[in-house]
């Protein structure tokens, strides 16, 4: 075996080893699914059972679970409920982040100080407070209670964005106030354009955060019409 051979000989086990590798690591992370989705097609008897997939599969279990909740519906809350919160906590969370990198005003950093340790609260300090608080306004079993409480912007996300424009070079601010454009067209037309990669990051946590919130819906909901899809798996397994 020349040299040739050998040098493509061991690309050849290097690669066979590295696909080797991430096809492990792949079976590792989809074999949780995998086992979800044959349980799901297990009748009642073979749950226990430890086989991998179901002798007769029941496709009927999922029209039966459609059957007894509204599943689609609880899909749909879901995507509003996620879509709306994401949306405002982007929007407030920038802007937010916008006046506190770039705007001077007296008392800026110690107002972001006193806002920044908000995050040392725990959530089950402020929990009761928010209930009274929907029910007083009127808006316990309704959507607004899901949307409106984590709309306006978090403390994660201002300094998320706040630290992200501050890492943004100063020319392209210079130059827009020289053309004339006020401290908001700076923010809409050249900063925030240019903070994609944060904004992605924050819509991304945000969503993921809201899609799996289990406390505050179960607090606030009563209506399987305007449940959302952990809380209704939840009382999926509770009623039935």
């Amino acid at each position: 075996m020349g040299w040739a051979d050998r040098i493509v000989h061991r690309h050849f086990i290097r690669g066979l080893a590295l696909y080797a590798g991430l096809i492990g690591i792949a079976w590792c992370a989809l074999f949780p699914i995998i086992w979800a989705l044959s349980g799901s097609l297990k009748a009642d008897g073979e749950v226990t059972e430890p086989t991998l997939f179901p002798s007769h599969p029941q496709w009927s279990n999922y029209r039966e679970v459609f059957a007894l909740m509204p599943f689609w519906r609880m899909f749909f809350n879901t995507v509003l409920y996620a879509g709306c919160v994401t949306a405002g906590q982007v929007f407030f969370c920038s802007l937010a982040g916008y006046a506190f990198a770039r705007l001077q005003f007296r008392g800026r950093d110690t107002l972001f100080v006193l806002y920044l340790s908000t995050l040392m609260v725990p959530l089950t300090v402020t929990v009761i407070p928010q209930f009274i608080l929907m029910r007083i306004v009127g808006w316990v079993d309704t959507p607004w209670a899901m949307i409106v409480p984590g709309l306006f912007g978090s403390a994660f996300g201002t300094y998320l964005m706040r630290q992200f424009f501050r890492t943004l070079p100063t020319d392209l601010e210079e130059a827009a106030i020289l053309d004339g454009c006020s401290p908001w067209q700076i923010y809409w037309r050249i900063l925030l354009p240019h903070s994609r990669p944060a904004v992605l990051v924050l819509g991304v946590l945000t969503w993921v955060n809201v899609w799996n919130d289990f406390l505050w819906p179960l607090l606030m909901i009563q209506r399987n019409s305007l449940a959302t899809l952990t809380l209704g798996l939840v009382r999926l397994r509770g009623e039935y």
